[in-house]
This record gives C-alpha cells, structure tokens and sequence, in this order.
C-alpha cells in the first residue's frame, strides 16, 4: 500500500483503503467526490446520473434523521465532505439551532442551480 495520495490509485475493496484515498485526496479530487444523485426527471433531461452539489441548489434528504426534508444548500464544507442545508437543524442544550452537517451521498438534487455557464455545459454534454 502506498503511504502517499496517487491518482493512479489502483481500486480496492478493502475498507480502509477506501478510506484512505478518500482521507487523504487532494481538495480538487474532494470537490469531484461532493456529488448527488439526480431525481428521475432530470437524469432524464440532461442524461447524467450525479452532478457535485454547490450553493444554492435545492435538494431532498433521502436517508437520516431529517429524512424527506426539502430545502437550499445553505454552505458546502469540502474539507469534511459535508453540506448544510435549510430546514435540517438540532437543537443544541443550550436551546440554539445549529445546521445539521449532512454527507451528500445521503440527499438528491431536486433543481440546480444554474447561474454560470461552465455548469450548464456539465449538464448539457451527453
């Protein structure tokens, strides 16, 4: 096993390799691994599968706690791999809400943003 992050990792099924690659990439591969699935309709419309999550675009919470919850991503922390999103808040001890921190595998984009045109040529390329 190597003891450095190579892109010409060869793939394992062994779990902490996995974890590995992951822990230790680059925040330009970690931007890559940010993506969400797409809903029926729009896999349909522009023929992707997943597209990575940004400020601004509408999702639906698919498995958790705040399962079925709709709403904005509100801020993306690539570092950690999680996203917050309006509506999925704790209440802390102390009565203060505070965002739930939510892996994106776990939520699927319902409309996306679509503001720059580098994004809407990711979607449009077939």
């Amino acid at each position: 096993m190597k003891s450095t992050w190579s892109k010409s990792w060869v793939r394992s099924i062994q779990p902490r390799k996995q974890r590995k690659y992951v822990f230790n990439a680059p925040a330009h591969i970690l931007k890559k691994l940010m993506s969400a699935s797409l809903t029926k309709e729009l896999r349909k419309q522009y023929g992707k599968r997943n597209l990575s999550v940004r400020v601004g675009d509408t999702i639906k919470i698919t498995t958790g706690q705040f399962k079925g919850i709709i709403g904005k991503i509100e801020r993306v922390n690539v570092q950690k791999q999680r996203l917050y999103v309006a509506g999925a808040e704790q209440v802390k001890s102390n009565g203060q809400l505070v965002q739930y921190p939510i892996h994106p595998s776990n939520v699927t984009i319902i409309t996306p943003k679509l503001d720059d045109k580098k994004r809407k040529g990711a979607l449009n390329r077939k």
